[in-house]
């Protein structure tokens, strides 16, 4: 994937993500205040920027130990969207939580979001759970999926 690379997402970005929050979820869109509350704690995002530095995409993981780990957002701008670039973020992810020792990495995405379940399920995400009226002010579920990792016994 030729002109995209992943960098990681810093104070400066957060005006960049905005717009593209604003357009993918609309009034369930994260603030300024949620992703300065993300970077200050220390949580694994990342954003993916094209060769002028444009953010194209962006995603966040956080760890909740002893073997877990949250993907806590990815969103891939529309207009840079089926490029792959969800992809390699989720890959992104899926690494930092391996390289913590996550045992299991889950997730919640919007019961009515199928390309991200696709997407999810082919990574080995598997459905475990419905949070009803999660999405707000929508009152849309969301779904919890849920990938083990395979442990070795080394």
């Amino acid at each position: 994937m030729s002109g995209v690379r992943l960098e990681r997402f810093r104070w400066w970005h957060i005006d960049e993500v905005l717009p593209v929050e604003a357009d993918l979820f609309g009034a369930e869109q994260w603030s300024a205040a949620m992703f300065w509350n993300e970077l200050a704690n220390g949580h694994h995002y990342l954003v993916a920027v094209d060769d002028d530095g444009t953010v194209l995409g962006y995603a966040g993981l956080t760890a909740a130990p002893p073997d877990e780990a949250w993907v806590q957002n990815i969103a891939v701008r529309r207009d840079a969207q089926r490029r792959g670039i969800g992809r390699l973020l989720l890959e992104a992810l899926l690494a930092e939580a391996a390289r913590l020792g996550a045992r299991s990495t889950l997730l919640e995405v919007a019961a009515d979001n199928g390309p991200a379940q696709k997407l999810y399920a082919s990574y080995g995400f598997e459905i475990i759970g419905v949070r009803r009226g999660y999405y707000q002010p929508s009152n849309t579920d969301a779904l919890v999926m849920q990938r083990q990792e395979a442990v070795s016994n080394g």
